[in-house]
């Protein structure tokens, strides 16, 4: 596996409420009880807020069947877990049960900034059930390295129109817009695969914001029997979503984009490709309304220097 060259985290300095840190610095949650916590809940309920200096909680292997938010006031948090696949948080709520609404669904909820997660697996375990989300986030400047989000539909909730994540080397799974909001995103070498005849993305990028989503050398799957699989369709107008040096699947539609039945959608969205590969890249057959990129434009779409770059101003006067 590469190793990652992004980082919104430097340092090790743990910075908590109370309990000892282990040899490396880092507070230990784990499940049987040998750690410094139990559950991961707790462990970050014991970070500091507002606070600069960097934070690491290590999580040992175990399935944690826990709720976890992480609130706006924490900054600077790593959460390490032993491995990808032997430490996993589950949970089970979904969209429709007791009108929670699909944003209050999650199992992970990020509202902080400058966090990084690392080996974690994230689950939604309800089932296929409409609307229930693994991993949600709202802050700004969030990393994941090597992580697993599971469930069905909108399993990835990047919320935030001027939050910024990055995706290195994960995978995610879902059904019907498994990964959906308004974040900025960068996907790099990550494995995304389809569960269903349905839609990967349904971005809902602001109108001023150039760029939504990108799948940068990923490979995208499916399983057994799904034949239709759209790359994306737009959750709102001006949705951004591009593919660049992506393996796509046979089960990839000929013309790879849907407008959601609102041909007004195609006046707006920018839905891109370059260099896909694959039994499912056609460029020949793509919707007319979208776009091949140059490779220039790819060039700029992939470096996080440029498209992670923000200058954002608010004049008060013109309210």
């Amino acid at each position: 596996m590469k190793k990652t060259i992004l980082t919104f985290v430097v340092g090790v300095m743990t910075v908590m409420t109370a309990k000892a840190v282990d040899a490396e610095g880092r507070v230990v949650v784990a499940a049987d009880g040998t750690g410094d916590y139990a559950t991961l809940s707790e462990a970050v309920r014991k970070v500091r807020g507002d606070f600069d200096e960097p934070t690491v909680i290590y999580v040992k292997n175990g399935v944690y069947k826990e709720k976890v938010v992480i609130n706006a006031t924490v900054n600077n948090l790593t959460i390490e877990g032993e491995s990808a696949e032997g430490v996993v948080i589950t949970y089970g709520d979904y969209a429709s049960l007791n009108n929670m609404g699909t944003s209050g669904s999650y199992t992970m909820k990020i509202e902080g900034n400058n966090v990084t997660l690392r080996n974690v697996t994230i689950e939604n375990s309800a089932g296929p059930v409409g609307p229930a989300v693994a991993m949600h986030t709202i802050g700004d400047r969030i990393t994941f390295v090597n992580c697993r989000f599971l469930g069905n539909q909108d399993t990835l909730y990047t919320g935030g129109r001027n939050a910024r994540l990055f995706f290195d080397e994960c995978y995610v799974e879902g059904t019907t817009d498994f990964i959906f909001g308004s974040a900025t995103a960068l996907f790099r070498h990550c494995l995304i695969h389809g569960k269903a005849n349905s839609f990967i993305t349904a971005a809902s990028t602001a109108r001023e914001n150039p760029v939504g989503y990108v799948f940068a050398d990923c490979t995208v799957t499916s399983a057994e029997g799904v034949d239709r699989l759209y790359l994306g369709r737009p959750w709102r107008p001006y949705a951004s979503t591009a593919f660049i040096g992506c393996t796509l699947p046979a089960s990839i539609c000929p013309e790879g984009w849907n407008n959601w039945g609102n041909a007004a959608n195609e006046k707006t969205a920018r839905y891109a490709e370059y260099g896909s590969k694959g039994e499912g890249a056609s460029p020949e057959t793509r919707a007319k309304w979208t776009t091949t990129l140059s490779e220039g434009e790819a060039a700029w779409l992939t470096d996080p220097a440029m498209i992670f770059t923000r200058a954002l101003t608010w004049d008060c006067r013109s309210l």
